[in-house]
This record gives structure tokens, sequence and C-alpha cells, in this order.
């Protein structure tokens, strides 16, 4: 038995940032070294996601406990998993689908697997006295993501007026990202002043972005617009602005019903009307989900249309699986694909999926769930992959603070071989920077 071989798995159930149970995994490797992991939830869930298993009692979390997991990695996994090297996370992953044998984990679930296989990666970086980014990509040239800040939130995610779930800061015009970062900051508190000067609340939602009672969509924009001019950023150059739509919370039979701004029904060609007008009137580079999961003619439509100036990135259509990003490639509905650990499973499969996006020229953009932890894995993941942009919510609450102190811990320990790049620029343009930057990497 190697050093690095796996002695023992443990699990508890935790609480994530929404007060709701999800689980952590503890993990042990025969020389010793321990690591732990936590495992996120969404509220906007794709249909062709992996499953969180939860235990189903009405008299506990009114059935969203997670017990039956945490024995699944104790009394099934481990004995599986127990001597393999946790060098070699490929093989562990295969084990575990294989013992579960369903297409969405949801035999031992997917918030069991993937507990084990963060924990499995973080465990063997340790090991090796290796920070966990380069662990995961050891040959890598290391790129901190340009980060994609919630700044409003609205649909799902939040109790008011727009239909818009997120809409988003992306200060990609900072020269580092320290620099942007600050930006973020700044445009925040901004927010906060505009805010308290119109006597509306403060308060915010799952994703830490502010949910004011606005009368319209284009009201938020219009403010976002304001707090960045405010913070002495200018829109378009130094911060631009992305959103996610998640628009099959709105979808309907016959096309899209935006009721919460009183817009009311539109068919998706009205749709990508609003989007074009939007995109002439406002600095947005990137939507994310502006077509419902099922709506492949929509996605296709604002590709053709929109996708040589704007960001189209599918979520729920993709879900994080390799095979769907594929058959989006092909059909080229879309140019990037939003990357959430836990809709897949596996750490294996998550790259995997940044692989395919990379080898089409497509996007990734690592995210992370409404429902979070102070688990960073995530902040690790995009440098380690190079995807150049991560979702991980506002700048306030802890869980996602966590997850930006940790990128500036890795940009201070790489120093001035931390590369930071603006992905919104022209594919010539972009193509050039690499190759100045003696990155031929996609």
């Amino acid at each position: 038995m190697t050093k690095t071989a796996i002695s023992e798995l443990d699990a508890m159930e935790i609480i994530d940032s929404r007060g709701k149970p999800t689980l952590r995994v503890m993990i042990r490797l025969k020389d010793g070294t321990r690591a732990t992991a936590s495992v996120p939830s969404g509220t906007s869930v794709g249909t062709h996601e992996a499953l969180d298993l939860r235990d189903g009692d009405a008299n506990r979390y009114a059935g969203m406990g997670v017990r039956k997991a945490a024995a699944n990695v104790v009394e099934k996994l481990c004995p599986i998993l127990r001597g393999m090297d946790a060098k070699y996370q490929e093989s562990i992953d295969a084990a575990m689908k294989d013992a579960d044998g369903t297409w969405n984990k949801a035999n031992l679930g997917a918030n069991a697997l993937l507990g084990v296989s963060m924990a499995v990666a973080r465990a063997a970086a340790a090991s090796a006295n290796r920070p966990l980014y380069k662990a995961l990509s050891p040959d890598s040239r290391y790129v901190l993501p340009v980060p994609m800040m919630n700044i409003i939130s609205g649909g799902a995610h939040a109790e008011n007026s727009l239909d818009i779930q997120e809409f988003m800061i992306v200060p990609h015009g900072a020269p580092t990202f320290s620099e942007a970062l600050r930006y973020g900051v700044a445009v925040f508190h901004a927010m906060k002043d505009i805010l308290r000067a119109t006597a509306m609340p403060t308060a915010t939602g799952d994703a830490g972005g502010f949910e004011p009672p606005l009368s319209s969509n284009e009201a938020a924009l219009d403010m976002i617009m304001s707090a960045i001019q405010a913070a002495g950023l200018r829109p378009g150059t130094d911060v631009s602005i992305a959103l996610d739509v998640a628009a099959t919370s709105f979808e309907i039979k016959a096309g899209y019903d935006l009721w919460r701004s009183g817009v009311g029904k539109l068919s998706s060609q009205e749709l990508l009307e609003l989007y074009q007008n939007w995109h002439k009137d406002y600095p947005i580079v990137s939507i994310e989900d502006g077509f419902g999961e099922h709506d492949w003619g929509g996605f296709k439509s604002v590709t053709e249309q929109l996708g040589d100036e704007l960001q189209i990135v599918g979520d729920d259509a993709y879900v994080t699986h390799r095979l769907l990003i594929q058959q989006g490639i092909h059909e080229k509905a879309g140019n990037a694909a939003l990357i959430k650990p836990n809709q897949i499973g596996t750490v294996t499969e998550t790259l995997a999926a940044v692989a395919m996006c990379h080898n089409a020229g497509w996007r990734a953009i690592i995210s992370g769930r409404s429902g979070e932890t102070e688990d960073t894995f995530i902040a690790d993941l995009s440098v380690a992959t190079g995807a150049g942009q991560i979702k991980a919510g506002s700048v306030c609450r802890g869980e996602r603070a966590a997850k930006y102190n940790r990128l500036l811990e890795i940009e201070r320990e790489l120093g001035k071989a931390a590369l930071y790049r603006s992905p919104f620029v022209s594919p010539a343009l972009d193509r050039q920077a690499r190759l100045a930057s003696g990155d031929s990497h996609s």
C-alpha cells in the first residue's frame, strides 16, 4: 500500500449558506494526511443535473437532510476506495461511478461522490505539499479568473419585480485580479450608497446581490451603470455587465412570460430582440441561459445574431456534462459553458467538461451555487484549468468572500507569473494577446 493510499473516509451533515443541509467529507491517507471538502447545492437546477441525494424525512429539515448520502460515503464508498492511491483521481472517480451505476448518480448521490472526489484531490495535493491548483494542473500557465460578481438579484433568487436572476458586474478592464476585486468592491459600495439615498433596502439575496424593489429590468441596468460611474470607473471599459437570465424559470408552452416586471408574454424571437436592444443600450458582455434549457432554437438564434459580440453561456442546457456540451458545440448553440462540479459529480468529469470547451474554442466559466459553503475548491479549479472566468457571487457574505480571498492568496503566491486578462475582446486580438504572452492555450 502506497503512502498516499486512502485509509479512511468519513462524512457529516453541515449547513450551507441558505441554512439548508449539505455534506462535508473527511479523508485520511496512509501517510497521515487529512483533508475535507464541502459540497454546494443549487436553487435553479437543470433537468439533466446529477442528483443530490436527500433523506426525504419531513420531520428533519423538511426532507432535505443528507444523512443517507453521508452513510453512503462511510458504508459503501469507503470499503471500495480504501487502499486506492489518492494520486490516481481518474481511477477513484471511475470506481465511484461504477459503484453508483446510474447516469445521474441517483443511487449513492452526486453529493456523496463529489464530496469524496474533491477531498481526494485536496488530500493528494496536501500529501505532495503542493497547492491544489498546481496539483490539478502541474504544467499550466496560471491565469487568474475575471470575476463575474452578482450585484442585483432577481427571479428565483429574490423577492422583487425583476425577471433576470442575476445582474452581474465584470471588472475585466483591471490590470490584475486584486485590482479587479477592488473594482467590484467599489461598485458594490457605490450601489449600496445609491440604494440608501433612494430609501431602498440594502438586503442581499442568496448570492450576495442586492434585491431592490425596482419596476423593470432596465431600471436595474440603469442603476448598475450609475454605480459603476459613482465608483469612478468606466462602464464598458473598466467594468461591464453580465446577465444570468435563467429563462427556464419563466418559460411557458408558447414562449416566455416576463410576468415579474410586467413585460408579459414574448416569443423566442421577441426575447432575442429584447436582448439585442439591451446590448445596444448597455455594455453587456455575457448572457447566460437567455433561453430555456430545451429551447435549442433560441440558443442557436442568439448565437448566430450576437455570438460574435457577446458571450452566450449555457448552464441548464449543458449541466457540466461533456456530451451535452459537445452537442451544443456541434449545433452552435452558444460559445461558452458554465462549469459547476456538483452538476456532474466528480472532479474528473468536471475537468473533461472544461477540456471539451477549450478544445472547441469555447469559453468555460467556473461557477459556485446559490447554496454555498466556505469551501474554496472552485477558486483553485478556475486557476488550474485556465478558465479565465469565475462566477462566485457578490463581494459580501463569507462563503463568497472565501473564494475571492483564496484567489488573492494564489495571486500573491504566483507573483509575476500570475496572468490576468480580459476574455472580452475580439478573437483576433485575443489570439494576439496569447501569442505575445507565449501562451497558445485556448
